[in-house]
């Protein structure tokens, strides 16, 4: 195995040990972005080769600062990393290089991170396909043709073809789950709270979004979540963190799991998804795991009414700004457009009845995690699809009303800000990676992730690697 493929926890141990130098380890890096990053373009605003190597050589010649000490890290383009451009792929900030680091990017170079670059994403993070005018688009190296999915698309396709071991995302309606299960790695959104984002305008009332860890096992995702994770004294919703690298596989045996599958068949799904992921189910079960097929639990429209609103409402004012200056304005894509305006247009009454909703869908899930240990869903509706389409408009010859409903499958978990573990579900008929959710109730993140675990052991479905 290259240097560049090996575990983050494996590389980590190696340059901690001195086995290997952050010299050495940058060289193999910067040596695989240059073989495969012309063909995926997802390592945007690569810094300078020299300023990286004198950097690696800094790391080698100081103390120790923390567990990703000497690691290579892209970060995603929608955190501002200081020194280089931080654009969230919208035209509007092309030039923008802020002079500090945002929270996340803080924790991971006080860590002792060494920054490279940033990940593509889509404008503003909107859409499961990451695309922009600034970067342009990053492809699926399953298949160049097809998408990476989104927002977080490049850091998938960078832990995936080795070019980083270890990379952050974000995921609101399933930006770290879809491109994970779509570029066959793991992603974790973290239940809400447990990582802090930058404290800029309102941090009271806006629990959709969350960051989170991305990596090629659970066992690299808990190193990174230990760094990003714990409470922010700025911050009013903040969690408690314990540390759990390493991660250890817990027994799943007895454990039960509740499949959510296609809820009832209220979601479309593209032939062989169902299929695909109820593998997954069955090497759950062969590790000890109880599976059990449930009834939808909550009516899907509710659930989609308490979703659309809360994120509208959220999204119209992130980009109010933005909206009240017509030549700003003018250049947003269509689906951010048509976001803001909505968020913008509701009133205070309608945002609080979608919160009643999903008050309403939270007591029942509560219900559901008396009987059960996790539940799955599968990651995504439809295989990654043609990258030169913006998104899919239909789902077996069913019509999509938005430009975000071939997403609905992930709403159960974002809606509630449950932790949700993205694992790979193995391959379709025409070669694509799918995925599944796992998931279970706040504050069940080390489970989730020591459960994930034992079936990465059992499946090692990431070392199944692209061809490039």
């Amino acid at each position: 195995m290259t240097l560049t493929r090996q575990s983050a926890s494996q590389i980590l141990a190696d340059l901690a040990a001195k086995r290997l130098t952050a010299e050495e380890l940058m060289q193999a890096t910067l040596a695989r972005i240059d073989e495969v990053n012309p063909k995926v373009n997802a390592i945007v605003a690569l810094q300078d080769e020299d300023t990286l190597m004198a950097a690696a050589r800094a790391a080698d010649a100081e103390p120790r600062r923390g567990p990703l000490h000497g690691l290579p890290i892209a970060v995603k383009d929608l955190a501002d990393v200081a020194g280089i451009p931080s654009t969230k792929g919208s035209p509007l900030l092309a030039d923008y290089v802020p002079k500090s680091d945002e929270l996340i990017a803080a924790r991971m170079r006080a860590a002792g991170a060494i920054f490279i670059g940033k990940t593509n994403v889509p404008e503003f993070g909107l859409g499961s396909h990451t695309f922009n005018q600034v970067y342009g688009t990053t492809m699926n190296p399953y298949d160049p043709e097809r998408t990476c999915g989104g927002s977080s698309g490049g850091a998938a396709v960078a832990l995936a073809t080795g070019m980083t071991a270890l990379a952050d995302g974000s995921d609101m309606m399933g930006s770290l789950r879809n491109p994970a299960a779509w570029n066959n790695v793991y992603g974790f959104r973290p239940s809400w709270g447990l990582v802090p984002s930058e404290p800029i305008g309102d941090t009271f009332l806006h629990q959709l979004a969350t960051l989170g860890p991305m990596a090629r096992s659970p066992q690299d995702i808990a190193i990174l979540l230990d760094v990003i994770a714990g409470p922010d004294p700025r911050q009013p919703h903040g969690m408690r963190h314990d540390p759990i690298a390493p991660l250890e596989p817990c027994d799943p045996k007895g454990m039960r799991i509740g499949w959510l599958g296609d809820w009832g068949g209220a979601y479309a799904m593209d032939e062989g998804i169902l299929e695909c992921c109820e593998g997954a189910l069955r090497s759950l079960e062969e590790i000890g795991c109880h599976v059990e097929p449930l009834a939808p639990p909550f009516p899907r429209e509710k659930i989609w009414e308490s979703w659309i609103t809360l994120r509208s409402w959220q999204v119209g004012a992130g980009l109010a700004e933005v909206m009240a200056h017509p030549e700003q304005r003018a250049k947003l894509k269509d689906s951010a457009l048509w976001e803001a305006e909505r968020g913008l247009a509701l009133s205070a009454m309608e945002v609080h009845r979608a919160s009643v909703l999903r008050s309403d869908w939270f007591k029942r899930a509560a219900q559901l995690f008396e009987e059960y240990d996790a539940l799955v869903l599968p990651t995504a509706q439809v295989w990654p699809f043609d990258m030169n389409i913006p998104y899919p408009t239909a789902i077996d010859g069913k019509a999509m009303d938005t430009y975000h409903r071939w997403m609905e499958v992930v709403l159960p978990v974002s809606l509630l800000g449950l932790p949700s573990l993205a694992m790979p579900a193995g391959f379709g008929a025409q070669g694509l990676p799918m995925g599944v959710q796992l998931f279970g109730p706040r504050g069940s993140d080390a489970k989730l992730l020591a459960l994930g675990a034992a079936y990465h052991e059992a499946t090692l479905w990431p070392q199944k690697a692209p061809a490039m």
